[in-house]
């Protein structure tokens, strides 16, 4: 598979991701089924909190407590006669402005009727109820208004408003009536606002309501209360007066409605309610408007194209947690955006629509990709009945086949690129990884970080190329470490390469001169040292991934290279056991690393396995020159301390005593006549 194909392949991965998460985002806002995104972007805007309204409001309500004290049957016209006696009430304090939620369709009694009117001359600033009726006719269909009787309208100087709420398909009132506004004449709301002062704009205006919060931004009394108040309470008062429900319970057939709260109190408020929300919105400006719907397109666009054309790109973990950051973020955005403007946004069209079907497709592709490496895995390189497995076909080598090394991820070929030279061609395969993105991912980052500093310091293995993840594996090229035997190039496939591990098994005693492990381990340092001045750690320091290059031993075996993280950070166990360094202690850390090095010299120099350290074998003791070891030893005694903070602090550190008992030994060497 050329690389060619596989930078197409992600082209074409993230154009779909990012249509579909576009689709997504166009069908919840538009289409009918994306309706409920819509809604309840508005309707939780609610549920942290609102603006507060210092306008003085109150609010007489009919309720239960009112309907029992004076006698009144449900479903009746409350007695006009305490209407007026309310009225001379609010006329006397000098109220503001006295709104009537509440239908005075014809004249019954003339004493009361007579006694009403007076009272609202007498308080002047009145606006009345008005219904809305259905017109039906042959040809055209509409509504037009109702208004109270002409003895009350004339008495209140003829301000009337229409009391009409348009809920949505849900029942929950959204919106402001007429929508937009101004409609064919006026709400009850408008005339109030209007009469008390309000600079209306008469150009058509989409608005919808900004509650108030559950109780409102307006003080609430019953009926009979208000008739009790002390002289002048409703000075310079606006009072709304109307009917609460019989019940809160969103059912019935009252005047009743359900609002943005009844989601989660399932308690229904009477349209007086939002009658007063309305009219301070009016007062105040405070309603809500939409953007324009090219700034939604483009918005909702743009989020589709970032989502759907980025995230599959992310690991598994990554993509979840980074999924649920911007959904919060967004969120957080939408619900700002209203409260510290007048827009809103329809947010969980991103947040609950975009992000999660930017996720689905991520995981779906993931897990497609992943069965897909696996067939092609067991197919080729993968199938258990073929002990050698088929080289790759990688353009620009010439693959030698066997493999010369195999790891648990992966196998290492000798390779001849187009101008003859020898190189190291490690392929890492996801089947490897029982389907387990996880690690697979942790090797191709590691190695991607590793590159562009690995020709930097002669210690550490050059990489000059790292192909793109594939399907199903990915490779990187390697300069070419010596041979373990000379004469190899007459037959490429015997190729082996000298790694400490086989500089050990030839050594007497399987244990290397003081000196060279010396050698060995100021090269090593030097490196780590580098290496970890560019926040990385290997992770993985022992014999076998050590390399000789021209006689220069480097570190080797790449894949778990990674950046430098605190230990509370590090959550992956990787390593080799013996050389990792004893729990409660992560492995991954620089200090780690130190750790592993301290050990592998003191394999290299006892030709003991890590499991029995710190003992030394007495053929050391007994050796001709014991006075050169104990100076080493003594360096990987504090390298391999249990506690880390006992150990070197740094690689440069262990390099220094390294350094000066080099010297020591050199000072102690008999000098030649």
């Amino acid at each position: 598979m050329k690389v060619k194909g596989s930078k197409q392949r992600r082209v074409s991965s993230s154009v779909l991701g990012a249509a579909l998460a576009v689709l997504c985002g166009l069908l919840l806002w538009q289409a009918p089924a994306g309706e409920p995104w819509v809604n309840a972007s508005y309707d939780y805007l609610f549920w942290f909190g609102t603006h507060a309204a210092t306008n003085q409001v109150t609010l007489v309500l009919m309720d239960n407590e009112a309907f029992a004290q004076f006698h009144q049957p449900r479903g009746q016209p409350w007695d006009r006669a305490l209407h007026a006696e309310l009225l001379n009430k609010l006329a006397a304090d000098g109220c503001a402005l006295v709104v009537f939620d509440s239908f005075f369709r014809a004249t019954n009694d003339p004493v009361k009727d007579e006694a009403l009117a007076a009272a609202m001359r007498r308080q002047g600033r009145v606006v009345l109820m008005a219904e809305q009726a259905q017109v039906t006719h042959p040809t055209f269909s509409g509504s037009q208004p109702v208004l109270p009787a002409d003895f009350f309208l004339n008495a209140a100087g003829t301000n009337w408003g229409v009391a009409w709420l348009n809920p949505d398909l849900d029942s929950i009132v959204r919106r402001h009536w007429p929508f937009p506004s101004l409609g064919p004449y006026p709400s009850l709301a408008w005339t109030a606002a209007r009469l008390a002062g309000a600079t209306l704009n008469t150009l058509p205006q989409a608005q919808w309501l900004r509650y108030y919060g559950r109780d409102g931004a307006w003080t609430t009394m019953s009926y009979q209360f208000a008739l009790t108040q002390p002289t002048n309470y409703f000075r310079h008062q606006i009072v709304f007066i109307g009917t609460q429900p019989h019940t809160t319970m969103p059912n019935g057939d009252e005047d009743k409605f359900l609002t943005p709260y009844t989601r989660w109190t399932n308690e229904a408020s009477g349209g007086v309610e939002i009658q007063v929300t309305e009219f301070l919105n009016l007062m105040n400006h405070d309603w809500l408007r939409r953007p324009v719907w090219w700034m939604e397109l483009l918005t909702l666009t743009g989020a589709g194209i970032l989502l759907g054309g980025i995230w599959w790109r992310l690991r598994l973990l990554t993509a979840c947690l980074g999924a649920a950051g911007v959904a919060f973020a967004v969120a957080l955005g939408g619900i700002s955006l209203s409260y510290f403007s007048n827009y809103w946004f329809p947010w969980l069209v991103i947040a609950g629509g975009q992000v999660p079907c930017a996720l689905a497709w991520a995981v779906g592709l993931k897990i497609y990709r992943t069965q897909k490496a696996v067939t092609l895995y067991n197919q080729t390189a993968g199938a258990k009945s073929d002990p050698l497995e088929t080289a790759p076909k990688i353009p620009g080598y010439e693959i030698i086949h066997p493999p010369f090394g195999r790891g648990a991820y992966g196998q290492v070929w000798l390779a001849r690129n187009q101008r003859g030279q020898w190189r190291a061609l490690k392929v890492i395969y996801l089947a490897k990884f029982d389907q387990n993105l996880d690690p697979y991912e942790r090797e191709f980052k590691g190695i991607s970080r590793y590159q562009p500093v690995s020709d930097q310091h002669p210690g550490l293995l050059r990489v000059d190329f790292v192909s793109e993840k594939l399907d199903g594996y990915f490779y990187y090229v390697m300069e070419l470490g010596d041979a373990l035997e000379p004469g190899w190039e007459h037959n490429p496939a015997a190729y082996k390469p000298r790694d400490l591990l086989g500089e050990r098994a030839r050594a007497p005693g399987r244990r290397l001169p003081v000196r060279e492990c010396l050698r060995i381990g100021l090269a090593l340092t030097d490196a780590l040292d580098f290496l970890h001045r560019q926040a990385l750690t290997h992770r993985d320091i022992k014999p076998q991934n050590i390399i000789f290059v021209n006689g220069q031993p480097k570190l080797a075996d790449l894949g778990l290279i990674s950046e430098i993280r605190p230990p509370d950070q590090e959550h992956t166990w990787v390593g080799t056991p013996g050389y990792m360094p004893p729990p409660p202690e992560r492995p991954g850390t620089a200090q780690a690393d130190i750790y592993a090095l301290g050990m592998m010299l003191y394999v290299l120099s006892t030709g003991s396995n890590p499991t029995f350290f710190p003992e030394i074998a007495t053929s050391l003791v007994d050796a001709s020159r014991p006075a050169d070891f104990f100076p080493l030893n003594t360096i990987i005694l504090k390298a391999c301390q249990p506690d880390c903070a006992e150990r070197y602090a740094t690689a440069a550190e262990m390099r220094h005593a390294l350094l000066a008992t080099q010297a020591i030994l050199e000072a102690a060497s008999p000098k030649p006549h």
